[in-house]
């Protein structure tokens, strides 16, 4: 057998696998309630995290006059001799 062949193998039968116990839980009622209310949690944890890691990358990526618009006319304080 190749390595082609046995990595197609594995992936058949992982992928097998993987459908009988989604069959398995999801008709199972006390499974179902277990899973989802995993996922509930996972996403309540990592999705707020999430988007705020993405929202504090997109302002550190974006330029001082790009920002110019949203932030209130204040007087900017420079650092350095005058």
């Amino acid at each position: 057998m190749t390595s082609a062949n046995a990595r197609t193998v594995a992936n058949v039968v992982l992928a097998s696998a993987g459908v009988a116990a989604a069959y398995v839980i999801l008709t199972t009622p006390s499974l179902r309630r277990l899973a989802f209310r995993g996922a509930r949690l996972w996403l309540g944890a990592t999705l707020p995290a999430y988007l705020a890691d993405q929202t504090r990358q997109a302002w550190v990526a974006s330029s001082p006059s790009t920002r110019a618009h949203l932030e209130p006319d204040v007087p900017r304080l420079h650092s350095g001799s005058a």
